[in-house]
């Protein structure tokens, strides 16, 4: 077979990933009329379709989801073997996705990434800011970033960062107006509170309190349901109502004197982030100096 019916193939493996010209083409650095007119050839040349096109999606037929199944693995292995070929290099290479909430990444990742980079400049990283809970698989992450509460028990998972705390804060002319409360039960009888949207399930969050082994979580009521951090702490300052975070989030807030924290005694440290990755997962170099140096360091807090 010629060259650029590999190329053809490998074409054809990446639209029947996505499902997508559109993300195909930006993945593979072509135009979409390109790879279009690539894919049409290929067609031509096997004399069988092996896509079905819509104005709004693309998908594969039973032979072109047959071809996928058998060279999809294929060109997996091929890639991971040119991969581990260029560890034989004297600077080490590759190229990682890593999957993490936007505030693992503004927190934890970061600082570690960027000094990662400085030390090995020749490895391609890519954050993807997601809140929800994805396939790692599916979706081509080779490792994500969550809370350790939220991790499935067929990762491979390690810590890299601290134990973290909720925080309860509202505005001052809030707590002026309707007290200030001394107990979770409260939060449901007396007080109006900022929900938040989880992005997994779609639920509301539950508040999770425990003071002195005493257990309170809550479903607090409230008017307002939001998703970011950002829009809910906003919404604290402008006196709407009661709102759940994460304390290193407020600093700034409470030393202005904008939020107030509260039911601080009742808020206990959860585990931190993790990375975490498939137990099957094939780690190159890259990937085994990415894992060591996000490991976090409870001497030196790191």
């Amino acid at each position: 077979m010629a060259q650029e019916n590999f190329n053809d193939l490998h074409a054809f493996i990446w639209v029947a990933r996505e499902g997508s010209f559109t993300k195909a083409a930006a993945r593979l650095g072509v135009s979409q009329s390109a790879l279009s007119q690539t894919l049409r050839n290929l067609e031509k040349r096997l004399g069988i379709r092996l896509l079905s096109r819509t104005t709004r999606s693309v998908s594969t037929t039973y032979a072109g989801e047959r071809l996928y199944s058998k060279l999809a693995p294929l060109f997996e292995d091929v890639s991971q073997e040119l991969e581990n070929l260029s560890e034989l290099r004297d600077k080490p290479t590759g190229f990682i996705r890593i999957s993490a909430t936007e505030h693992a990444v503004d927190y934890i990742l970061w600082p570690k990434v960027q000094a990662f980079m400085l030390q090995y400049p020749d490895i391609t990283i890519e954050l993807n800011a997601d809140n929800r809970l994805i396939d790692l698989v599916g979706e081509r992450f080779d490792a994500g970033v969550r809370l350790g509460e939220m991790l499935a028990k067929d990762m491979i998972a390690l810590p890299i960062g601290p134990e973290m705390e909720g925080a309860i804060v509202a505005s001052p002319e809030y707590l002026a107006k309707h007290g200030t409360p001394k107990h979770p039960k409260e939060l449901m009888q007396y007080h109006r509170c900022i929900n938040w949207r989880l992005p997994t399930s779609g639920g509301l969050m539950v508040w999770e309190f425990e003071k002195d082994g005493e257990v309170c979580n809550i479903r607090p009521n409230g008017t307002l349901i939001l998703n970011t951090t950002i829009s809910a702490l906003q919404a604290a300052k402008s006196g709407m109502g009661i709102c759940y975070t994460l304390s290193d989030l407020i600093s700034e807030q409470l030393a202005d004197g904008s939020l107030v924290q509260i039911l601080r005694d009742w808020c206990q440290p959860f585990p931190g982030y993790y990375l975490y990755y498939p137990s099957r997962h094939q780690r190159s170099q890259a990937f085994s100096l990415f894992i060591e140096a996000m490991r976090y360091n409870p001497k030196t807090k790191t």
